[in-house]
């Protein structure tokens, strides 16, 4: 019973016309009988001018619909006598909405449930540390929103961390599955970042805020989830483009049945079977199933549309570090300037990387965890786009904080004019590092390729897509090799972002799928035909220029994603097509008298059911599984290497 009020204000029309339905089964029960005909013709009659009128300002618009059919069919099975016909095909109209919310509540439930999940509640601890379940801690429970950077937060076993923090507590275990689509509990030490979303083991732990809310990683994926949820494809409106043909052959047949039988009833009979719901309700609730499929993957759809391109798609372009290699790289060894040790130097780079959002930053705070180095308190730090990470840390050199710089050569020497550039091997990348006006000195690592990288490359080419191609800011010496290696014969070198734009932009065939990481990607992805986000977070340009985000930090999901996209097109025209041609073929039942109009109204209604289910295919079997994460241990079996000098 707690549900009939919602059902009254969500769909009256339909709680309408059932109540009209009953009272007119009530009154062919009385004596009355009589008056049950001009009720339930005079009831269909207002909803077909109430739908008339939308229809008409519809018009005005420019947007040709398919309610002339329904209208025109209500109206007519209730001026040949056929008031029961017309109020099952009123129920038909009302209730379509009812079944494509349903439909849509169905196919959106891997969407949805991102949403629901998101952090909403935080625990600030005012005094106290709280570190023993909060027993020496005076804490309050506050919004997630209303959390300020540098706030103590309490974060009990089991709990969603609410905002981006660093780890104050020692040690932690956090299950980062909804993040990461890693199913292994993920270790943290104190002064590692940890993600919103995360989900805290088995002891209760305090953590420093280091984002607002509205900046922190799992609020960010739920508004991409927002915009794409939002969103409509364009072959949606494909059954829009059929109203126009479908009504005119739909009228044509009726009337031919009507001159041709001189039997005004045969008019109404063919037309309440013509209705086109299923052309209505098919197609979108098929594009909300595969976007749906796809957030089991752990892809961000921005937009039905981008799925109908991902169906036709026939060249791949492949930014490198961080896209093919893993931008996780391993530690080859330390150059520490005149004055610093190793150890100091992977610490202060460690300890200002801890705050860079930056694919590389993890790499370098990973080997100062490895080799037991403490990262250093900040007392700020501020990130700068494309260049690097700038920290105040409290060393053993200074009473007072010093600023520790970490990232680009020419950017470095901007602030410590005695940079000295490292020798690299083949494949090498190099971070530099100053510690105000003085030079630390480099860490020099190595990047890996992706285990998954080759057969994602071969996948997509059975999918289609017939010319890939490499487009990196990397030298030619690196990136050649590695596209050999992995079958990629077309490699542009040495690009900055406007000439990877300028690149893209001449490629043939269409439609073309970029797929980068990071800033520096942020334009081509937003250029090209679909933008596909690697490992994108939160609100990194990426993420926002891209069509797609990747949450997860694989490239199998790739081809995942241009699947997905072929079987949701392919369900949503045969959904269409699949109403089209039952209807048409009712009709022709219907010209030659073979079909009463209360007959062909109710089975009208079982074509709707049958294209709903068969749109709903979209949403994919329950058994799939988003494709592994490579290990860094299995990309280094590669040994294969590479660069992001100019990245």
């Amino acid at each position: 019973m707690s549900r009939f009020p919602f059902l009254i204000r969500e769909y009256p029309l339909v709680i309408a016309t059932l109540v009209v339905a009953a009272v007119g089964l009530i009154l062919l029960a009385t004596p009355a009988d009589d008056a049950a005909r001009p009720v339930v013709g005079g009831f269909a009659l207002l909803i077909a001018t109430w739908e008339a009128i939308g229809m008409i300002r519809q018009l005005i618009k420019g947007h040709a619909g398919l309610d002339i059919l329904a209208v025109t069919a209500i109206t007519a099975a209730v001026l040949v006598g056929e008031p029961w016909a017309a109020l099952v095909v009123v129920l038909m109209l009302t209730g379509g909405t009812a079944l494509e919310d349903y439909a849509e509540n169905r196919s959106k439930r891997e969407l949805t449930a991102l949403l629901r999940q998101a952090p909403q509640q935080a625990i600030r601890i005012l005094h106290g540390r709280g570190v023993n379940h909060s027993s020496d801690a005076v804490t309050e429970d506050v919004p997630a929103e209303a959390v300020e950077v540098g706030d103590l937060l309490l974060v009990r076993p089991g709990t969603l961390v609410p905002v981006n923090a660093i780890l104050e507590s020692e040690h932690a275990v956090f299950d980062e599955s909804s993040l990461t689509g890693e199913s292994l509990p993920v270790e943290r030490d104190a002064g590692e970042r940890v993600s919103s979303g995360a989900v805290n083991g088995a002891t209760a732990v305090t953590m420093r805020a280091a984002a607002l809310a509205s900046d922190s990683e799992y609020q960010q994926i739920v508004r991409l989830v927002e915009q794409a949820a939002g969103s409509k494809a364009k072959v949606v409106r494909l059954a829009d483009r059929y109203a126009v043909p479908f009504t005119v052959l739909s009228l044509a047949v009726a009337g031919i049945a009507w001159a041709l039988s001189g039997d005004a009833t045969r008019f109404a009979e063919v037309l309440v079977v013509a209705t086109p719901c299923p052309l209505l309700i098919a197609a979108p609730v098929a594009f909300l199933g595969g976007m749906s499929r796809s957030a089991r993957f752990g892809l961000i759809v921005k937009g039905g549309g981008t799925l109908e391109q991902l169906s036709r798609v026939r060249s791949a372009a492949f930014d490198k570090t961080g896209t093919i290699t893993t931008g996780k790289p391993l530690l080859a060894r330390l150059l520490p300037a005149p004055g610093f040790e190793q150890h100091e130097l992977l610490q202060l780079a460690a300890s200002a990387e801890v705050y860079s959002s930056h694919v590389l930053a993890d790499s370098v705070v990973g080997a100062a965890k490895k080799y037991g180095l403490g990262l250093l308190e900040s007392e700020r730090a501020e990130e700068v786009a494309t260049n690097g990470v700038a920290a105040a840390l409290r060393t053993s050199r200074a009473p007072d904080a010093t600023v520790v710089r970490v990232g680009k050569a020419s950017w470095v020497r901007e602030h410590a004019s005695d940079v000295v550039l490292a020798e690299l091997m083949p494949g090498e990348l190099a971070i530099y590092v100053a510690a105000g006006p003085h030079f630390a000195g480099a860490i020099v690592m190595r990047d890996q390729v992706r285990i998954e990288a080759k057969q994602a490359l071969r996948d997509l080419d059975e999918l289609g897509v017939s010319r890939t191609l490499m487009v990196t800011g990397d030298v030619a010496a690196t990136a050649v090799p590695i596209a050999r290696d992995l079958g990629i014969s077309e490699v542009h070198a040495e690009c900055r972002p406007g000439d990877k734009v300028r690149i893209i932009g001449g490629v043939q065939p269409r439609p073309l799928i970029m797929i980068g990481d990071g800033l520096n990607d942020a334009p081509v992805l937003a250029a090209a035909d679909i933008g596909f986000a690697m490992g994108a977070r939160g609100a990194t340009a990426a993420s926002e220029s891209a069509d797609i985000v990747n949450r997860y930090d694989t490239l199998a999901s790739l081809p995942h994603a241009v699947k997905i996209g072929k079987d949701t097109v392919r369900i949503a025209l045969q959904s269409i097509w699949l109403g089209i041609i039952i209807s048409a073929a009712l009709m022709l039942i219907a010209a030659f008298g073979f079909l009463p109009a209360l007959l062909g109204a109710w089975l009208q209604e079982v074509v709707d059911l049958v294209a709903i289910l068969g749109a709903l295919r979209a949403v994919g079997p329950r058994s799939e599984r988003a494709p592994r994460r490579s290990s860094s241990k299995e990309a280094a079996a590669l040994n294969c290497h590479t660069t992001r000098e100019g990245e």
